[in-house]
């Protein structure tokens, strides 16, 4: 440490140009990271879903449709002439209406009203597209022009290019109200007007530069790109208030600026590398995961923090060193107060408080195991053009959910039967197979190539089931049971693929990751909390602090019967930890070197004052950072995420400040006699 701060310090321009060099370059690498809006990509390649879509990409040139177009007050001449309109844009790369499946020859009020509802009800017709894959915005836009605002467009690729749209706005929104806020609570913490500028700075470049270098893993999914540079601000802002507090500390003592920040780096190392230590294997144990979503989060967040640490212990120390002059001219006192009255009132309800927390925690921690889940993110903003299309076209056509099955080709009879049982299933409107839109008697040779390439492949039959349940939930579920239970009665080999299949694999997958992924978190955490402490028992009591937190967190949309995204569930739990386990380690620190000198309620209360304050700054940030993200965006994973990380700091703090000195009091012989060489000071007599 001595030669790295030397080292920075004597070429601290040549260090500061450096970093803002390859901040410069990382900002502009960021606009070649492709962001992924497919969560079911991310499913492991062995679950059904993602075998299914293997198979219908490399046999099926026709994809099915992702969109859908209505009409309003048309006629069927009229509803042609826009599906000819819809079909030549350029995107568009199939359409279907009541003509692929009727001879409009005849009148329609000849045919079966049930099947021609689904495309034609009331002088509306409903236009299915499938809109090519990568590239929903465009064509979305397309289709507007063609369609104008009187007509909707929805269905899946229209969720996906409202994505586009709204998540790169959202971020910036985000951040545009969080900055100042985080400003505000960082001048009233600071003693220089210029401070804040400078763990913005050092912050600032790492999360620039964990974006830009992203580039590296080709893309992202867009839950990572929404929070990620979010989370990696709020988290590791305490880094640089660390060692800036430590080399403020060290001006006091003497003049040189350049061997006070040398002995800040020194004595800031080692608690700011356990800080990002505990934070980087919570973020890392999403990468065991199943689910691969995890490990895209996880790396990302992993590899923010070890910059953010970088940026702290190399690029801050030299830039405050260049802005020195600066920081001496706009000193001023401290705003915040000093909360020295925290320290002398919470280890006077020490009991109540501890035996309140553990009456909570056991109803907590079952509460939050009954959470109502939900695995999607198709419910879209009903204020949006695409949520209010959506919203139309539903009150029309009612609720759309086809799901695609795929069998072996060879036997029609078998077809038919499967089709008519599936058109039996509760939940089903409507089933489109060869031998419902054909017949059984016309070979599909004699077909036209087009109409039979809708239904055949080289091995497989494609059968499509049209239902009117919500794309997940137990309906839905039980359909895509129910679907492959028919399946199983007639072939022994078939693929289903559609929304509810893959939420049907996500839940599954997902829910499997649950305890796996916690393990992995609290047992590098519980080791690396054992090697800074050397203790036994201490590791245990943070641990179950900040556990007790998450669940009080999670158990509030139980009690509150709301409905919980599922993946921000599972990814909470272990980013709630690392992020807030911080609280915990500084307040213990403080306690474990006061106690030496000093009997346990008296360090309790001095450790208390000593660092309520940075505790309160921190929390304050995080939490701020939470529920901006909640409040801000309209995609429910990443409100979710937003809303319980906020909730979780301000539990978190809350029980570090309250439960954790209560803890450490009450067991303070335990804590003594497990702890390799503590050095407490023992009551005379």
């Amino acid at each position: 440490m001595e030669f790295l701060s030397r080292g920075i310090t004597d070429h601290r321009r040549l260090v500061t140009a450096a970093f803002i060099v390859l901040a410069l370059v990382c900002a502009l690498a960021q606009f070649g990271v492709e962001v992924n809006y497919d969560l079911a990509e991310y499913l492991p390649e062995n679950t059904g879903s993602s075998e299914a879509i293997g198979v219908m990409e490399s046999e099926f040139t026709q994809p099915t449709p992702n969109a859908r177009v209505m009409i309003r007050d048309v006629g069927t001449q009229e509803a042609l002439a826009y599906k000819e309109r819809l079909a030549g844009i350029d995107g568009v790369s199939g359409t279907l209406w009541l003509d692929d499946v009727l001879d409009l020859k005849a009148p329609v009020e000849m045919a079966d009203s049930a099947l021609v509802e689904q495309y034609y009800k009331d002088r509306n017709a409903l236009i299915s597209l499938t809109i090519r894959e990568g590239d929903e915005l465009g064509t979305m836009r397309r289709i507007y022009d063609v369609i104008g605002d009187g007509n909707a467009l929805s269905g899946e690729a229209v969720g996906s290019g409202a994505m586009q749209i709204t998540a790169g706005a959202e971020t910036t929104q985000a951040m545009l109200i969080l900055l100042p806020l985080i400003l505000i609570i960082l001048l009233l913490s600071t003693t220089s007007w210029l401070e804040p500028l400078l763990f913005f700075a050092a912050i600032g470049v790492s999360v620039i530069v964990n974006m830009g270098t992203n580039i590296l893993f080709g893309g992202v999914s867009f839950i990572t790109q929404a929070i990620s540079p979010i989370l990696q601000l709020a988290v590791s802002l305490d880094y640089a208030i660390f060692l800036l507090h430590a080399f403020e500390d060290y001006r006091g003592q003497t003049d040189d600026a350049v061997a006070a920040m040398r002995m800040a780096m020194k004595r800031a190392f080692p608690s700011v590398a356990a800080s990002a230590a505990t934070t980087l294997f919570g973020f890392l144990a999403l990468v065991f995961m199943d689910f691969r979503l995890g490990a895209d989060l996880g790396l990302i967040l992993a590899k923010g923090i070890v910059l953010s640490f970088i940026s702290v212990m190399t690029f801050l120390p030299a830039l405050t060193l260049c802005c020195r002059g600066l920081l001496d001219k706009t000193r001023r006192r401290k705003l915040l107060p000093a909360f020295k009255a925290v320290g002398r009132a919470v280890p006077k309800v020490r009991a109540p408080v501890f035996i309140l927390v553990l009456a909570l925690i056991i109803p907590a921690f079952l509460a939050q195991r009954r959470n109502e889940f939900i695995y999607g993110f198709d419910k879209l903003n009903e204020t949006s053009r695409s949520g209010y299309d959506a919203a139309a076209t539903e009150a029309v056509f009612g609720p759309y959910n086809p799901i695609v099955l795929l069998v072996p080709k060879g036997s029609v009879a078998d077809e038919t039967l499967l089709a008519e049982r599936c058109a039996s299933l509760p939940n089903v409107t409507g089933v489109m197979s060869y031998t419902g839109a054909v017949g059984d008697v016309i070979p599909n040779e004699f077909l036209d190539a087009g109409d039979a390439e809708q239904f055949y492949s080289e091995n497989f039959c494609r059968i499509v089931i049209y239902s009117d349940t919500d794309t997940e939930g137990d309906a839905a579920f039980a359909l895509v049971d129910a679907i492959n239970d028919a399946a199983g009665e007639y072939y022994g080999q078939f693929h289903t693929l559609g929304s509810s299949v893959v939420l049907r694999d996500m839940k599954d997958v997902v829910t499997r990751d649950n305890t796996f992924v916690n393990f992995i978190a609290i047992a590098s955490i519980l080791a690396v909390l054992a090697v800074t402490f050397r203790s036994a028992m201490l590791p245990v009591i943070l641990l179950m602090t900040i556990e007790s937190a998450i669940w009080l967190n999670l158990s509030v949309p139980y009690f509150t019967a709301t409905p919980l995204c599922y993946i921000g569930y599972l990814v909470i739990s272990t980013v709630q930890l690392g992020a807030t386990v911080d609280y915990a380690i500084l307040l213990t620190d403080h306690y474990r070197a006061n106690r030496r000198s000093m009997l346990k309620l008296e360090a309790i209360r001095v450790s208390l004052g000593e660092v309520f304050a940075s505790i309160l700054v921190s929390g304050l940030i995080l939490a701020l950072a939470g529920f901006t993200l909640g409040m801000t965006s309209t995609n429910p994973i990443v409100s979710d995420m937003g809303i319980l990380l906020g909730r979780g700091a301000v539990f978190s703090m809350l029980l570090v400040v309250c439960f954790l000195p209560a803890a450490l009091v009450i067991l303070d012989k335990p804590v003594m006699r497990t702890t390799h060489r503590s050095g407490f000071l023992e009551k005379k007599g």
